[in-house]
């Protein structure tokens, strides 16, 4: 079996790996169920978008044999805990260096979940256009995860997970929200009616925000 490099170390830099004008980085928030990985799906097929999701990297993470970080991550995520920045941004950097191709665009899914996070990433690896909010009530995303959990496999499917969830989302994630509002960086999206319904608004936002369908050919 061919070795695996770990990749999880980069040195100091003293300007972003890739730049807003080329490389086009939107991050996607909203609480545990509020649709975000749907509506990512729907935006890779039509505005020509690599979709990442910082909990599958960290979940491959975990699972890569021979990774020093696997047993950590698996401990953090059962707890509904959040990872070390360090780790989730290089993996970010990691993910992005191996699909772009000098003018890509990215979605970066449940990424920032604390605000060092996100200075981290927008001073290290790319400034992003914006923050993509899927806004949804607690209750709503509850019986989402609930009935995604029968089928998912996933381990933090589970009622007390989600709770867990919440609580750190709240603490954590809607700051970054906040922080993001003052900086006119916010696109937020009320996910609360059918996905389709959804993605009728999130295309329309996208369109405010300079984003042309793939179809059209054109970039932001």
């Amino acid at each position: 079996m061919a070795p695996t490099s770990p990749r999880l170390s980069a040195p100091p830099k003293s300007a972003p790996t890739f730049f807003p004008d080329k490389t086009s980085v939107v991050f996607v928030l909203g609480g545990p169920g509020a649709g975000k990985g749907t509506q990512c799906a729907k935006l890779v097929r039509d505005y020509e978008f690599t979709h990442l999701s910082a909990g599958d990297l960290l979940r491959a993470e975990q699972d890569r044999e021979g990774s020093e970080f696997g047993d950590m991550i698996k401990e953090h995520i059962k707890d509904g805990k959040i990872v070390p920045m360090e780790v989730t941004v290089q993996l970010l950097e990691n993910a992005i260096m191996d699909k772009d191709e000098g003018r890509g665009r990215f979605l970066i899914d449940g990424f920032p979940r604390k605000m060092d996070q996100a200075l981290r990433f927008e001073e290290a690896v790319c400034p992003s256009k914006f923050v993509l909010f899927f806004d949804c009530p607690e209750d709503v995303m509850t019986e989402r995860l609930i009935n995604r959990g029968k089928t998912s496999g996933r381990s933090d499917d589970n009622a007390e997970s989600i709770k867990k969830r919440f609580k750190t989302f709240v603490e954590t994630s809607m700051p970054v929200v906040e922080a993001f509002e003052k900086q006119d960086k916010v696109v937020k999206v009320k996910a609360v009616k059918s996905p389709d319904e959804i993605y009728e608004e999130v295309k329309k936002r996208m369109g405010e925000k300079g984003f042309e369908m793939s179809k059209k050919k054109g970039f932001a």
